[in-house]
This record gives C-alpha cells, structure tokens and sequence, in this order.
C-alpha cells in the first residue's frame, strides 16, 4: 500500500501523463531508439527484401502480361489473316467452280447440238437412200408393167433393144417430181441405170 499514497500524491500533484518525468521520458527514448535501431538491423531488411520480392513478382507479372498481350494481339492478327486467305481461297473456289461449271454447261450445249446435227443430217441421208430405193423400184416395176403392157399390146416379144427404149421411154413420161424428194424428169435420165 506505499505505492498507493504516491499514486494520490501524483494524482494531486497533476496527471503523470500529462506532466511525465525527465527520467520516464529518457527511457521511453532509450526503448524506442533501440527498438528501431533492433528493426533496422533485423526487421527492416527482411521487410525491404520482402518488399522487393513482391515488387519484382509484380513487375515480373506485368512484364509477362504484356509479353502474353503482345502474343495474344500477334496471334490474332496471324489468325484474322489466315481469315482472310481463307475467304479468298473460299472465293476463288467457289469462282472456279462456278466457270468449270460453265464451262461444262456449254460444252454439253456444244455436244448435244453436234450430236444432233449429226443426227439429223443422218436421218437425212437414209430418208434420201430410201427414197432413191423406192424411186429406183417403182422404175424397175414402171418399165416391167410397160414391156408386160407392151408385149400384150404388141402381142409378140421384143429384143432387148426394144426393151431399153420402151422403158425410157416410159420413164421419161413418168413424172417423178411428183414423188416425195423425188428427181425431175431431165435428171432421172439414167440416173437410176447405176
């Protein structure tokens, strides 16, 4: 209980806090230089160390999303171009493609109107072979009717000189011209004699 009566004595003689002693201020110095000069030489290079870790990890962290940024902006620019050749190749395929077609479209426009001239201009050759059949029969058939008509007319046989000039002339009065793609009269002169 002594440090009791010395507590009121300082409470009365003022507050302590406020009015500290010289000797309580001199060691409150002498703790807090040494503790400072205790984190100097201890903690702050730990501290600083710490520090300067961290701030590389951080600078190295920029360091490398600017590097990833400048990958990034490089790819997608190569990937925009290889965009762009392949709209062009796309294109040009599509191009080709559109004239090989084209192309193929006229050729068989060329090819089937080849072929049907080709068609025709056959169909045109039997329909005149043919024709010259018939006309060629219907000579043989026109100059037996007339040495038949002749013989009976005539009642008696004739040479074979008579023959060939009864059936021209038979055949010059016939009139093939009448006949589908038939000849005129002037060019059946021996014509059908082949």
């Amino acid at each position: 209980m002594a440090g009791l009566p010395n507590i009121v004595a300082a409470s009365n003689s003022g507050n302590f806090l406020v009015t500290p002693g010289i000797g309580v201020m001199i060691w409150t110095l002498i703790a807090f230089g040494l503790t400072v000069l205790i984190l100097r030489r201890l903690a702050y290079p730990r501290i600083q160390e710490a520090l300067d870790r961290r701030r590389k990890a951080i600078e190295d962290s920029i360091e490398t999303a600017e590097r990833t940024r400048r990958e990034a902006d490089q790819l997608l620019q190569e990937y925009r171009e290889r965009l762009r050749e392949a709209r062009e190749q796309a294109d040009d395929i599509v191009a080709r493609a559109r004239r090989a077609s084209e192309q193929v479209q006229d050729q068989a426009k060329v090819d089937a109107s080849k072929t049907r001239e080709e068609l025709l201009e056959r169909t045109r050759r039997d329909i005149e072979q043919e024709t010259r059949r018939a006309i060629d029969q219907i000579r043989a058939e026109v100059a037996e009717l007339t040495v038949v008509a002749t013989e009976k007319v005539t009642r008696k046989t004739l040479t074979g000189e008579d023959h060939q000039r009864l059936i021209e002339e038979a055949l010059q009065e016939f009139d093939f011209a009448a006949l589908p793609g038939g000849r005129s009269s002037g060019s059946s002169n021996g014509g059908g004699e082949e």
